[in-house]
């Protein structure tokens, strides 16, 4: 008798209805294999091309991109339930990177001559070889186009792990890519299950790994890319603070706040999480904030008109849950929301609770969901202890009508990234990482296009006549 083959499969979910989308067969080991050594081939050549060729198809890729942006934004709508204003969004950013980094690449990559004893000395940057990206749901394309823009414009290749519930995304993604003109195979998404991951790490023909994702992922990645000594750029959680001070334009600044903690329905490490207000504005701040989010219209990611969807998965409601009812419990005060939504989808109303203290979970635990904590402050000098009390350091607002001030109390909150008056967002044009438990290394900018290059000192001396 034959033996019976089974396919494993990954299955992608509408988590505004409850239905199947589609299914997509994982590969096998030897599957797996035959990518990898394609890459490496792939990438072998790509590495002798020059720059200024290399950023010849990131041109096309943007365009393609804008080109066909409402189709890509519906499928991320479908697959993970963003708002589709905020989908079309992230492909349009998506395209302006590319444009960035075709724009600045051979400036970034260009040796560096430093003036030594020697004839000859400089720097150069040289591709490291075919990097793996484990990469997560929330921002499907956005997550993807950010790490393989400069890092094919180096000179690298890529294998993209998505995450399985943006399957649709992923491979679109690398259609996208290989119809820009990058060569065949350089690219590729793998369809396989996170048992894969470190055996691909493993592999010597894998030359570093980038992981976006929760900090214990990030953990189990750093680990494998130990033991098989490869470097890691690691850019996890959050529990960005948003604080205000008593000479804060409340006018500008509660739309804003309500802006930076719903957006992509409070799924992103980015987003404003805790809200440590001064005494002066804290109870005029609540009541705002409140009605602002009691305000926002929850439904069909596939409307305009909506602006907070579904969560992406039905263990994510389960999450954002039991981190309010616990804080309700621990003395936390319900302004808005704080309750599923019965119905079809994975949807959660959007909550502000006043009241929190530092030692509830969702002050200290990252909320990945519309819940706003708003935690009172003493002083200015209190707000920044607060926003400083966590373990995560990824990025941090504050918002006064002083900016030196401003700037100055920044100092006290250790993160990778501070804004002054202005939501937390990022830039092609400015690095992007953390520090603490939020990660490490950086993406984006110079300093992240050269985080997967080989940086290289030269020296050369006049032979001897």
């Amino acid at each position: 008798m034959s033996e019976t083959v089974v396919v494993q499969e990954t299955v992608t979910v509408n988590p505004a209805t409850g239905e199947e989308l589609a299914r997509y067969p994982q590969l096998d080991a030897a599957g797996r294999d035959a990518a990898l050594d394609r890459a490496v081939a792939a990438q072998s050549a790509w590495r002798e091309v020059p720059v200024s060729e290399r950023v010849v198809p990131l041109r096309e890729l943007a365009r393609l991109l804008r080109d066909e942006a409402e189709d890509h934004a519906r499928l991320m709508s479908l697959e993970m339930g963003k708002p589709i204003t905020e989908a079309l969004a992230e492909v349009r950013k998506c395209a302006l990177t590319c444009d960035y980094y075709a724009d600045h690449a051979e400036d970034f990559l260009a040796p560096q001559p430093v003036a030594t004893e020697a004839a000859s000395s400089f720097v150069t940057y040289e591709p490291l070889g075919v990097v793996l990206a484990v990469m997560p749901w929330n921002f499907p394309f956005w997550q993807v186009i950010r790490f393989c823009a400069p890092t094919l414009a180096a000179g690298n290749g890529g294998i993209l792990k998505h995450a399985s519930n943006v399957t649709g995304s992923a491979l679109a993604i690398a259609d996208l890519v290989r119809r820009a003109g990058f060569p065949e195979d350089l690219f590729q998404t793998v369809v396989v299950g996170h048992s894969a991951i470190d055996d691909m790490i493993a592999d010597p023909r894998i030359a570093a790994v980038t992981l976006t994702g929760s900090e214990g992922a990030g953990a189990s990645v750093a680990a494998a890319a130990g033991r098989a000594l490869k470097k890691t750029v690691l850019e996890l959680g959050g529990s960005d603070p948003f604080v205000v001070l008593d000479d804060a334009d409340l006018d500008t600044v509660v739309p804003l706040g309500v802006k930076a903690r719903f957006i992509n329905t409070g799924q992103s490490c980015l987003c404003a999480k805790r809200f440590p207000v001064e005494a002066g504005v804290h109870e005029e701040f609540v009541a705002r904030a409140g009605e602002a989010a009691r305000a926002l219209r929850v439904g069909d990611p596939l409307d305009p008109a909506t602006q907070i969807g579904p969560l992406a998965k039905p263990s994510f409601v389960d999450d954002i849950d039991r981190q309010v009812r616990e804080s309700v419990a621990m003395g936390a005060r319900v302004v808005a929301g704080g309750h599923r939504i019965e119905g079809p989808g994975c949807y959660y109303a959007p909550t502000v609770l006043a009241d929190v203290t530092s030692d509830m979970p969702v002050f200290r635990e990252e909320t990945f969901g519309p819940v706003m904590a708003i935690v009172k402050a003493a002083d200015a000098a209190e707000a920044i202890a607060l926003a400083d009390d966590t373990r995560y350091g990824l990025a941090a607002s504050v918002w006064t009508a002083d900016m030196a001030r401003g700037l100055e109390l920044g100092r006290g909150i250790r993160s990778g990234a501070l804004f002054v008056n202005a939501v937390v967002a990022s830039d092609p044009r400015l690095p992007f990482g953390g520090v603490k438990l939020s990660g490490y290394g950086r993406e984006l900018s110079r300093e992240g296009m050269l985080e997967f290059t080989n940086i290289r000192a030269v020296w050369a001396m006049e032979g001897a006549s």
